[in-house]
């Protein structure tokens, strides 16, 4: 295949670094003296650019005009992105929301909800997360035991407790994955809603990770009322309403994390090494010849993610590939990076450390990615069965009721 931009993707891309030249701030999203700036700042910061990109289209490229984005093709969403990432502009906080909680609602949603949520998510004043996992359902995600009990023929009571939660503690509303039958198999009794977190009897709490931040929140919901019509999809289909946020996940997680190719050359040259650098040493080289065969596997995995999207898709199992791959390249190199420093790899704090700390900040991030959006062994089973058609696992709970499955399982 020939992976060139054709005449009018060319044009796009010239279009869009026009753009970008105009409108990228020129700040960095560090402070001063290199350090990141506090959350608050980044998504003050985050809701500026966003609203800059949704009044010209860029805040979601391939979504209907009429709801806010730019009508256009998954291809010309690749080449935003691509320009973007040469930028040192804001980000995170909507890729939850963007990426995976629109989308779902876009598919099982009526009307009048997608009305409500898509322009206001666009530009960047309503946040999403994602309520799948618990402390026993987290790879076996269908074995969420957050209980959804219905009252009368208008709500629902929902008590229980997630973990896990990526910015719960500033997301105005979520997806909920909860069970409402425990008499059929686990698959058969979910049902999925979306929620306004300032809902009563919601407690967000930060939970504190190694790399300083706190991300991750647990989440417990004690008699939540949740009103029928915020129910996504039919009582008990809430397995196949997953999936699809599942797919998005996974693609979302398959995108370049860490350093460019440009950004590893320039690390090795400045970092000493016998009377060279870093660059100089064949290992490392072998190394980076590594990372940028992986990095091009990326690439062209992603085109296939790209041709499903442009068919008006879902995303399939190589988005898998993606997320499986790209986790495990982030922590191999941003380790290989900070090791290579000798003992000077010690220092993580800005204005010290080289790249500003980010190194450090990615590699702590690392192992995260490959526990969320499901874990490298989940991954590799979805390959194994869905790519190569490799037997699947014995499931001897696939047609017992939750109910009788012991607490363990």
């Amino acid at each position: 295949m020939d992976f060139a931009d054709s005449p009018e993707e060319a044009a796009y891309r010239e279009r869009v670094r026009v753009w970008l030249d105009e409108h990228a701030p020129r700040h960095s999203v560090r402070g001063a003296n290199c350090a990141p700036l506090a959350e608050a700042e980044r998504l003050q910061a985050a809701r500026a650019w966003q609203r800059q990109k949704a009044s010209a289209g860029y805040a979601r490229v391939t979504w209907p005009v009429e709801w806010g984005g730019g009508g256009g093709t998954a291809m010309q969403q690749a080449i935003f992105n691509q320009e973007e990432l040469r930028y040192d502009v804001p980000r995170g906080f909507f890729g939850i929301g963007l990426g995976m909680c629109l989308p779902t609602l876009m598919k099982f949603a009526d009307a009048d909800t997608l009305r409500r949520f898509v322009g206001p998510a666009l530009r960047g004043e309503e946040i999403w997360c994602q309520l799948f996992s618990e402390p026993s359902a987290g790879s076996d995600l269908a074995g969420v035991r957050t209980r959804a009990v219905r009252r009368g023929e208008s709500e629902w009571c929902v008590n229980g407790q997630k973990t896990w939660t990526t910015g719960a503690h500033y997301a105005d509303f979520g997806l909920l994955l909860a069970r409402t039958d425990a008499s059929v198999p686990k698959h058969a009794g979910l049902t999925m809603f979306w929620i306004d977190m300032k809902t009563p009897g919601i407690e967000v709490r930060p939970i504190h990770q190694m790399s300083g931040g706190s991300d991750f929140n647990e989440v417990y919901l004690s008699d939540v009322l949740v009103p029928d019509k915020q129910r996504l999809g039919g009582v008990g289909n809430g397995w196949k309403v997953s999936l699809v946020t599942l797919m998005n996940e996974r693609a979302e997680g398959s995108k370049d994390r860490g350093p460019s190719t440009e950004q590893i050359l320039e690390l090795a040259r400045s970092v000493p090494l016998g009377s060279g650098c870093v660059l100089d040493d064949s290992d490392f080289r072998q190394r980076l010849a590594s990372w940028y065969v992986l990095g091009e596997g990326l690439r062209l995995t992603r085109l296939r993610t790209l041709t499903a999207l442009s068919r008006g898709q879902t995303p399939g199992p190589e988005s898998s590939i993606g997320k499986l791959v790209a986790a495990n390249r982030l922590q191999e190199l941003t380790g290989q990076l900070i090791d290579c420093q000798g003992e000077f790899g010690i220092v993580s704090g800005a204005p010290y450390a080289l790249s500003g700390g980010s190194i450090h900040e990615d590699y702590l991030r690392a192992p995260g990615l490959r526990i969320a959006g499901g874990t490298d062994e989940i991954l590799k089973n979805i390959i194994a069965e869905r790519v190569l058609g490799l037997p699947g696992d014995i499931g001897v709970d696939k047609n017992v009721a939750f109910e009788d499955l012991p607490k363990g399982i």
